[in-house]
């Protein structure tokens, strides 16, 4: 059962609409689906919004540390409320995958994300869930600090929406520690469009006979 999710991003309105805060942005969409609110809190150097469920309540929490200080957000909140690593989604921008692809997985290693590596060291284990959303790579590895902190192009806003969207239907699965099922649903591929049947000649690819001319 999933009791704590974290966007990762960056404070600021010049980072606002920038690839690395991709994690912000599912978290806005997730607060307002579960009908909560966040609000600053200074003990969780963070936005907070507690949810309540019948299952007990839930936590989502967008770090106001900046990336590479998020684990200084998300360990005081855990400990506090007795939330192990297994137990929290952390939602990020994934650059080893193009934008509209998402993958869910728990544990692993960080893949020089900073936000995650924080995290990782904070809680002292990697055993968290990790909803990663596509942001496509600049190809070169020097460029990428800079990549992540550019507004996409339009095209590839609405395909990182579209993944937002189509992970946030799974919410409710992840709450209730359904992951596998969640997997399955964030993980499938949609179903390839049918070929179109060929336009044969006449009706139902019978052969139109022209009639004899008439005889006068």
């Amino acid at each position: 059962m999933i009791r704590l999710i974290v966007g990762l991003g960056n404070p600021g309105p010049e980072y606002e609409d920038t690839r690395h805060n991709a994690g912000f942005w599912w978290v806005d969409r997730a607060v307002r689906q579960l009908g909560g609110s966040l609000q600053a809190d200074r003990a969780y150097h963070g936005l907070v919004a507690r949810v309540n469920r019948p299952a007990g309540p839930v936590w989502l929490l967008q770090p106001m540390t900046y990336m590479n200080l998020s684990g200084k957000s998300v360990a005081p909140l855990a400990r506090f409320f007795k939330i192990a690593p297994e137990e929290i989604l952390v939602v990020h921008d994934e650059l080893d995958l193009p934008p509209g692809q998402m993958k869910l997985k728990q544990g692993g290693g960080n893949g020089g994300h900073n936000g995650l590596k924080d995290i990782q060291a904070q809680l002292g284990s990697p055993n968290f869930w990790r909803l990663r959303l596509g942001i496509g790579h600049p190809g070169v590895k020097a460029e990428v600090a800079a990549y992540v902190l550019r507004k996409p192009p339009a095209v590839e806003r609405l395909s990182i929406d579209h993944t937002v969207d189509e992970s946030l239907r799974c919410l409710e699965l992840m709450l209730d520690g359904a992951m596998d099922k969640a997997m399955m649903k964030i993980h499938a591929k949609p179903p390839r469009p049918k070929p179109a049947r060929p336009a044969g000649p006449g009706i139902e690819g019978t052969a139109t006979v022209p009639s004899p001319p008439e005889t006068p």
